[in-house]
């Protein structure tokens, strides 16, 4: 009963989730486009290289490939089998429900779901997907302050709000991060407080929030052990998601070579990027819809001019993000599918031995 439950309402949340995530990109392109002609803005579109589009996609397919070899090969140092395949559908299925959350904190718990329906073990998937999340935070943080420091870019003003908000929000992220994995009586401290707090707001689930913070503490001394046990593997981890990160950057340098313009250079515009992915990354918005599109305008504005900064930022925006919403969307449900066959037939097979027995 209590499972019936518990799915119930994850799929009400789902459907919630759905909603609101969809709301917001009407709301969003109705206040950006609802003083442009559509006609022309696809118009300047279709004029796009279609190579240079195609490079984009190999660059984000790139992306996700890399985040499933490291995802497998971390497993693979606790003993685990999964293939690169299941791996490339997990990370889908991690993009999707990150996109659909607010500040993309739904995707993990997702994905170690689910692996541990391939068999994966619930301690084996969260440690993997620990070293994958303390990568990414490490790269983006490490990226986008080198932009601001050695970069030849200047922040516009109307960005820089965004920009200091995400970095402090990310660096706060990444302390915490770190200092629960590497200091545990920090966090033993930093658990009682919350609990105390709690139970003086006379928090209802405070019984529930202490065993899950009891167990996230846990998890990070595991956390440590792996990190000390496996310092090559660790660096190595965080170089792949380096790597990672470094691909997803340099997509907005083909959207900006699509439209056969050449002023600025790759440096300049991974810089952007990685300023904008900051900007944007850590704020409470499912997906940073609305937010992500705003900054873009304003980041890129003088760089791919008045004429054609919409019809970028829409397809920037697809090739990073809302095209492989649509893919991740596909690979859900045809996985919830996938499992509910297989369910069917091992019940099937288990009766089927039962009566065979009999």
């Amino acid at each position: 009963m209590k499972e019936k439950e518990l799915k119930k309402n994850s799929i009400k949340n789902f459907v919630i989730s759905g909603v609101i995530f969809i709301g917001l990109i009407f709301l969003t392109f109705w206040l950006i486009f609802k003083d442009q002609d559509m006609g022309e803005v696809m118009g300047v579109v279709q004029q796009a290289n279609l190579w240079w589009i195609l490079g984009g996609l190999l660059l984000m397919l790139g992306y996700f490939l890399v985040q499933s070899w490291n995802v497998k090969t971390i497993l693979g140092s606790f003993g685990e089998k999964l293939t690169l395949r299941k791996a490339f559908k997990f990370t889908l299925i991690e993009f999707f429900f990150c996109a659909l959350t607010p500040s993309a904190s739904g995707g993990q718990p997702v994905e170690i779901y689910y692996m541990t329906k391939e068999g994966i073990s619930g301690s084996s998937a969260t440690m993997a997907i620990f070293v994958q999340l303390c990568g990414y935070q490490i790269s983006v943080v490490l990226l986008g302050i080198i932009a601001v420091l050695f970069l030849p870019y200047k922040i516009p003003s109307g960005v820089h709000m965004f920009f200091t908000i995400g970095l402090l929000i990310n660096v706060a992220a990444l302390v915490i991060l770190l200092t629960c994995v590497f200091s545990q009586k920090v966090s033993q401290v930093v658990v009682k407080w919350v609990i105390k707090l709690a139970r003086r707001l006379k928090y209802k689930k405070v019984d529930q929030m202490q065993q899950r913070l009891e167990e996230g503490l846990e998890q990070y001394a595991k956390s440590a052990r792996y990190i000390k046990e496996h310092k090559k593997e660790f660096v190595v981890a965080i170089l792949r998601v380096l790597l990672q990160v470094t691909l997803y950057f340099l997509v907005p340098f083909c959207i900006y070579s699509a439209f056969g313009l050449n002023e600025h250079n790759v440096i300049e515009l991974f810089a952007m990027q990685s300023v904008l992915f900051l900007a944007t990354a850590g704020f409470p918005i499912p997906g940073a819809v609305g937010l992500s599109e705003t900054v873009f305008l304003a980041l890129y504005g003088t760089v791919f001019g008045e004429e054609l900064i919409n019809s970028a930022m829409l397809l920037n925006r697809g090739v990073t993000f809302y095209g492989f919403v649509i893919i991740g969307l596909l690979v859900v449900v045809g996985n919830i599918i996938f499992l509910r066959i297989r369910a069917k037939r091992t019940k099937k097979k288990g009766q089927l031995s039962d009566k065979g027995a009999e």
